[in-house]
This record gives C-alpha cells, sequence and structure tokens, in this order.
C-alpha cells in the first residue's frame, strides 16, 4: 500500500470527459513514491521522505546531490511534498534546491500539494519562492486548474493571491473556471471555487473547444448554484 497522501485523479478525470464528449486522456495524474521505492531510497531521497533533517543537512554539507532524481524523476522536494515532510522542505530551500522541478510527469512541488488539499505545505512552498506560474502536466495545465478540477477552494484562494494564470488554457482547452465547473459535482466546494475565481476577475466568457461558455456549460450539467454566480458576475 503507498503511505504518501498523494492523490490519484484520473479516473474522475477520465469519466468526466466522457461524460461531456471530450477527449480521454491516457496517463495518469501524479505518482507518489512506491512502498518499494520507499524502502529502496537512501541519502538525500530517504531523508527528506522521512523528515530527517539533521541527516539531510549533514548529507547536503557533505555535498549531496539536493536535486538528485529517483527512477521517476523525482527530486527530494518532490518526496518530501508528497510526505508532507515541512521539515525536509524548508532544510531543502535553505540549501538552494530547484523550488519548481519537475518529475518525469511534469508536475512540480507546488501542484503536487495542491492535487493532495495540502494547504500548510503548499503556503510553505510559496513562502520559500516556489512559483504558482508554472506550466504543469502533460495537459500544459496548471496548479490553479488542477485544484479548480477537485475543488480545493483553499488551495484556489493561495495560488490567485500567489499571482497564479487566472485564464490559462490547457491541452484540452479548459480553463480553471471550466475545470471547476465540467470536472467539478456543482457542490460547495467547487462552488467556493469558482466564486473566488470569479472575484479573482477570471475570464467568464472564454469557451471551451465546442464553444460552449462556462455559463452554458453549467446549465447543462444543471449545476443551478454556478450558473446564479456567474449570471450574477455579468457571464453569458
Amino acid at each position: 500500500m503507498n503511505t504518501f497522501p498523494g492523490r490519484w485523479y484520473l479516473s474522475a478525470f477520465a469519466l468526466a470527459v466522457v461524460l461531456t464528449g471530450g477527449f480521454v486522456p491516457s496517463a495518469r495524474a501524479q505518482v507518489p513514491p512506491s512502498a518499494s521505492e520507499l524502502a529502496a531510497y537512501q541519502g538525500v531521497h530517504d531523508a527528506a521522505a522521512r523528515g530527517d533533517v539533521p541527516a539531510l543537512q549533514r548529507l547536503l554539507a557533505a555535498g549531496a546531490n539536493i536535486n538528485a532524481r529517483d527512477g521517476y524523476g523525482r527530486t527530494p522536494l518532490h518526496v518530501a511534498t508528497f510526505a508532507r515532510q515541512r521539515g525536509s522542505l524548508r532544510a531543502l530551500a535553505q540549501a538552494g534546491a530547484d523550488l519548481n522541478a519537475l518529475e518525469n510527469d511534469r508536475y512540480d512541488a507546488v501542484t503536487i500539494a495542491a492535487v493532495a488539499d495540502d494547504e500548510d505545505t503548499l503556503g510553505m512552498l510559496l513562502s520559500l519562492g516556489a512559483s504558482a506560474r508554472q506550466i504543469t502536466s502533460r495537459y500544459d495545465g496548471t496548479a490553479l486548474i488542477a485544484a479548480a478540477h477537485l475543488g480545493h477552494d483553499g488551495v484556489v484562494r493561495q495560488l490567485v493571491a500567489a499571482g497564479a494564470p487566472l485564464d490559462h488554457v490547457n491541452n484540452l482547452h479548459w480553463t480553471a473556471v471550466i475545470e471547476s465547473i465540467v470536472l467539478g459535482n456543482g457542490g460547495q466546494r467547487h462552488q467556493a471555487t469558482l466564486q473566488i475565481l470569479i472575484q479573482a476577475g477570471a475570464d467568464l466568457q472564454r469557451p471551451d473547444r465546442h464553444g460552449r461558455t462556462p455559463l452554458q456549460l453549467a446549465r447543462q450539467r444543471g449545476y443551478t448554484a454556478m450558473e446564479r454566480l456567474l449570471e450574477q458576475a455579468g457571464a453569458r
């Protein structure tokens, strides 16, 4: 069993895309280290995963590669983010780790924390200087799009405040606003997510690849509360 709190969410993603008549991505989302990978880790990856800050500092002081990659391209920073080892994150950042490194599926630590709904780790990464503006994943998305998809409203609020691009369009031709609707469930957290994006000034008219606006998409799904939010904000 995987002991990391990272989240797999592509099954819901694929289902939602099928229901919307769109493209079904074949790739899975983020891949936390497996139990066998954790057991095999040595050096900086091992110390970062366990949150052993003194060992981590000793290794780095002795010249260990702070941005070393495991077999999936994860750096110690990625591993510490999956494990929610914030002491490791701080030590790595202070020692000069690349806070914006991408692993093999092009996820950075900010997007990993965003998908996990881990506001504390996300807040630390942003305070340490990690960027909320990177283009990530095989879908050419952003941490904000991923968080909006999942209805992680607190994460969305942090990312907006950190300057995440509000209107970035991924290669499915969806923005954060659109994903909060077409991949959401219309519930309170997705409503709150949409409200945050509206208040931040996100483009409410930008359509999907089929020319459907966010308001039209909300109506099609019967998401009346989201429809009302959009109408009140002047969406058409």
